[in-house]
């Protein structure tokens, strides 16, 4: 729908008088605009009084706003404002502003109306004058209609029941809104009163309903402050806010406890009269017990924190759950502290500090270490296949084992666990140890104030002999213990040469000890040593001095260490310094090698040239060119080690020149056995031997035996030759690739048949087969356990020659203790069926199963009840041992037989007073027939007669049971009628007005043992 309208400015409104341009500059700009934003076209012309008309046609919205724009760029703004009540406002807006924006449409004008907060009851209007007069009409028109059908009223209610008016999420409220939704209902915060506003009528109806809630509300209702010191406040609060949620959900109240900014005493109680009496008392209690709390600080070690405190705070939830008016708190991590801070009630603090003093206890009894010195070559014995030994030993001692990384020079197990537990695991890993080497142990005395000189620094000393006497094991005993004793483990030859060695220094350091340090190249330091360390020895024969060399993890890699007396050191810091001045002295030498050999030196990116330089004290070799032809080869080093290294090549190409190839025939199924993991058998044969080894390529063909093959006929092998693929290629001296052949068929394993009885195999494979694999662990064998289908006896045991001896012994003493358990059992089956009335049968297993569960543990024998169902429901079966079955027998027989003597009598007993006898929880009744021996029985709820109580057992014990609960009858009733006389002078019926001090008479249940626990 299109409209047009017409627009007048008069001359003394318009912003742009320029005569002469008219339809040009900034007018002509601002129109063109205002035709692009608004959609609507616009056309000027000049009245006669130069007043501008605008005509606009376009839809009727773009036609109102393009007067809009007109009014606001085109012609020049007044201002005006208008007074209406502040309660009209809202109307003047309208929902979601829509009449405020109809307004300034409609009049063309800038309407401006103060926030809610702000008291202002004055509009402000911007416009042309014609403009100012509309929009002030529109207005007052509004808040005209308003006043006649709009109040403003309020009712008085205390601040503090403003939220229970409201309710929970303005449940209340919402009740009221929806019935009247055009009355605006507004609280405010510390005002006595709530504010309404709307229609008249509906203002008056939501009045009288409010006022009747807050007279509801009054008469049941009440508040009250108390006074609490800051300090306290977040105790009382508790963790989570867990105490001030239990009282506001116990006593139906709501507190108010002041944020730490306010920095305010007052705690606001408020809810059901009672219940804020019972909540304030609480809070004080709470408060006053803070007052009187103690703080103690608990010296935990560090360590320990994160062990108490467990995963995801488990365990100290624990503890906190056992003491929960205790408040423990731990030192940030970051801080390195030890102290626990425990806060609380003076004696539960004392509670739970001995509780986390004997956990500490425990943990620090659990902590103990050791470290054990195991041959590196030993730690996969320890280990075992798959980490089954391991496992067991940890297990079975209950201690942590942790080993050194493959890669490290480490030989230390690390044992953790208790003191005792810790020496089992020891004394165990050390057994592997022994039975696997001759490894013998002795006991040296050396005064303990001598003991940090023979370590040396970071253990330098110490370790220098270990190495030096075959690796064995030196252990000193902890600083500060006084213990002269020194322990020395290993080969028997090594730990003697060991412990002279220590004597003699330990002597030598008492008569005087004497220290120089030298400095080499770490290039020079294995030349100095010498091959197994003979040049050094020399030096020590030669002088009596020892000479420390640095290890890898020292910083200085250039000092040398001479320690001795001081002659010694002299003579030896002469004869060292003079290595070193030759090593100093660098020469050039060359030598001839045969081409032929050039590659066994240059092969593996050098590898043998490495190993020279390394241990001929950095010697540079230089081979010619390939493809030269040349057979002169240059060394370049100190004089000393280009001599030996060019005797040590000289042996190696003597070695080549002497060498032969020799074949060693092992069927290919084989091979990987010889191997064995990750070729660690056949690296050894080579480094002891000195030999090169080449295994064939693995032959994947499977040749049929008619000898078709891949649809090809071959013809039969012959079989005096021998397959490719079983041949083993050796290199190396005659001498050497023999013995090497005897070492690769000494690992050739060998298959021998044990004889088993087949109903046993079962139990040797064990649950899902860990059996067998613990004894081919054990033993390094294989073991073969013939098909179920084939009931065969025979079990096939392969293994190297060694081993299956062994192996053997150990699959016959397992046979021998499986046929012991199966006598065992055979025995232990005897069963033996006695007949007892099912009467007796909950008497004879007891209160949750006491007396039966005493009888089978005292004879070692299983009892079986019938179940429901079964036909004969008086036949109990015991099974076990024929001697313990027959005295079980015998003991349920007793028991039978004594409640065959028992009676049942049935006494009269006031009903009033069975929860008295009865007493909290049953402890009454139950500390009555503990002590006469019977059983007691009282009825129902809605029994006949309320006042039947049954006594059962011996006649003479029955007869004194009823006396006592007679004669308590007696006095509960008389103590009673004594006290309602003296407190009212009136005797009231009993029946309504009799104290219970015990649980409700009505909740007690029978069974066979009297009344059950509550």
């Amino acid at each position: 729908e299109t409209s047009a309208s017409v627009f007048h400015v008069p001359l003394e409104e318009r912003k742009y008088k320029d005569m002469n341009q008219f339809g040009e500059g900034d007018q002509a700009k601002v129109c063109l605009d205002i035709m692009h934003k608004t959609g609507a076209h616009l056309e000027l012309s000049m009245a006669k009084d130069q007043g501008l008309s605008i005509m606009v046609s376009g839809k009727h919205d773009a036609v109102m706003k393009a007067r809009k724009e007109i009014v606001s760029r085109l012609q020049t703004q007044a201002s005006a404002t208008v007074a209406i009540p502040k309660e009209h406002h809202r109307f003047v807006i309208g929902k979601s502003g829509e009449k405020l924006q109809e307004l300034e449409l409609k009049t063309a004008t800038k309407i401006q109306i103060p926030r809610p907060e702000d008291p202002s009851n004055l509009i402000k209007i911007s416009g042309t004058k014609e403009g100012l007069e509309k929009a002030k009409h529109e207005i007052l028109l509004i808040s005209a209609e308003q006043a006649n059908s709009y109040t403003v009223s309020s009712v008085s209610a205390p601040s503090w029941l403003h939220r229970f008016i409201i309710g929970k999420k303005g449940q209340n409220l919402a009740k009221i809104t929806q019935q009247m939704p055009k009355v605006h209902i507004e609280f405010t915060e510390g005002e006595d009163k709530i504010t309404l506003e709307g229609p008249t009528k509906d203002v008056q109806i939501v009045q009288g309903q409010i006022e009747a809630v807050v007279t509801d509300l009054v008469s049941r209702m009440d508040y009250t402050e108390i006074s609490v010191d800051p300090k306290f406040h977040r105790h009382l609060i508790g963790k989570g806010g867990a105490n001030i949620n239990r009282i506001k959900e116990q006593h139906k109240v709501s507190v108010r406890i002041p944020p730490d900014n306010e920095k305010s005493n007052l705690i606001r109680i408020e809810g059901d009269p009672q219940g804020v009496q019972e909540a304030k008392k609480e809070l004080l209690e709470l408060a006053s017990r803070m007052e009187n709390e103690r703080t103690k600080d608990m010296i935990i070690e560090q360590r320990f924190h994160r062990a108490i405190i467990g995963q995801k705070g488990e365990k100290i939830k624990e503890v906190r759950d056992k003491f929960p008016e205790v408040i423990i708190n731990f030192p940030d991590p970051t801080q390195k502290s030890d102290i626990v801070q425990l806060r609380g009630p003076r004696t539960e603090v004392e509670k739970c500090t001995k509780f986390m003093q004997k956990m500490v206890a425990e943990m620090v009894e659990n902590s103990f270490s050791v470290s054990v010195p195991i041959f590196k070559q030993f730690h996969k014995n320890i280990i075992g296949k798959g980490g089954a030994n391991i496992k067991k030993i940890r297990e079975e001692t209950n201690t942590k084992i942790d080993l050194p990384a493959e890669n490290s020079n480490s030989e230390m197990i690390v044992i953790t666990g208790k003191k005792a537990n810790c020496e089992a695991a020891k004394n165990r890993v050390l057994a592997i140890q022994k039975e696997l080497a001759n490894i013998t142990e002795v006991e040296v005395s050396i005064p303990s104030k001598l003991h940090n000189s023979l370590i040396g620094s970071k253990g330098r000393f110490v370790r220098s002999i270990m190495e030096e006497c075959g690796g064995v094991h030196i252990h000193f005993p902890t600083e500060g213990s006084g213990i002269d004793a020194v322990i020395i483990r290993g080969p028997a030859e090594e730990v003697e040469k060991a412990k002279k060695q220590l004597l003699y220094l330990a002597e030598e350091k008492q008569i005087k000890s004497h220290t120089v340090e030298l400095r080499a190249k770490p290039e020079y330091h294995k030349f100095l040593i010498g091959k197994g360390g003979g040049n050094i020895r020399k030096v020590r024969d030669n002088t009596g001095a020892r000479i420390l060399f640095p290890t890898a993890d020292d910083k200085d890699q250039e000092l040398i260490t001479v320690i001795g007396t001081e002659e010694a050191v002299a003579e030896a810091q002469k004869e060292l310094e003079a290595l070193i001045k030759s090593l100093d002295n660098v020469v050039e030498d060359f030598m001839i090698v045969d081409p032929k050999h050039h590659r066994f030196f240059v092969a593996r990116r050098g590898q043998v040239l490495r190993d020279i330089a390394d241990e001929y004290g950095g010697v540079l070799v230089s081979f010619p060119r390939t493809g030269s032809q040349s057979d002169k080869v240059t060394l370049k080093g100190a004089k000393d080690c280009l001599e030996a290294a060019k005797k040590r090549m000289l042996e190696m190409i003597e070695d080549l020149d002497a060498q032969v190839i020799m074949e060693c025939v092992i069927p290919q199924k084989f091979h990987r056995s010889i191997m064995g993991p990750k070729g660690s058998r056949i690296q050894q044969i080579t480094k002891d031997h000195n030999v090169q080894i080449k295994f064939p390529d693995r032959d994947e063909q499977q040749v049929q035996e008619n000898g078709e093959a891949n649809g090809e006929v071959k013809e039969p092998a012959d079989p005096l030759v021998p397959k490719k693929c079983d041949v083993i290629v050796l290199s190396g001296r005659k001498e050497r690739c023999e013995a090497a052949v005897e070492a690769l068929k000494a690992l050739v394993p060998l298959t021998i048949a044990v004889e088993v009885p087949f109903e046993l195999h079962r139990y040797i494979i064990g649950q899902k087969g860990s059996g067998i694999r613990k004894m081919m662990d054990e033993f390094e064998v294989n073991i073969q356990v013939p098909a179920h289908e084939l009931q065969s006896d025979i079990i096939s045991v392969t293994g190297l020659a060694s081993h299956l001896d062994r192996a053997k012994e150990g699959l016959l003493e397992r046979v021998k203790e499986l046929q012991a358990e199966q006598e065992d059992r055979a025995l232990r089956s005897f069963k033996l069926t006695i007949t007892v009335d099912p009467k007796y049968h909950p008497k004879i297993i007891g209160r949750k199963g006491a007396i039966i569960t005493q009888i089978r543990n005292e004879h070692e024998v299983n009892i079986q009840f019938p179940e429901k169902n079964d036909e004969n429901q008086d036949q109990i079966t015991i099974t076990g041992y024929e001697q313990n079955a027959v005295a079980a027998r015998d003991a349920i027989q007793a028991i039978v037989h004594e409640l065959e003597e028992m009676i049942s009598e049935d006494i009269t007993l006031d009903s009033r007073v069975h929860a008295r006898i009865i007493g909290a929880r049953g402890k009454g009744i139950r500390k009555i027939m503990d002590e006469f021996k019977v059983d007691v029985r009282f009825p129902q709820s809605g029994a006949a007669d309320p006042n039947l109580v049954t006594v059962t057992g011996r006649p003479e014990r029955v007869d004194e049971a009823i006396d006592h609960l007679l004669n308590l009858e007696e006095e509960y009733v008389r103590t009673f009628m004594s006290f309602m006389h003296n407190s009212n002078n009136v005797i009231k019926p009993v029946v309504a007005c009799f104290f219970c001090f015990g649980a409700p008479v009505t909740n007690a249940r029978s069974s066979p043992w009297g009344p059950k626990r509550f």
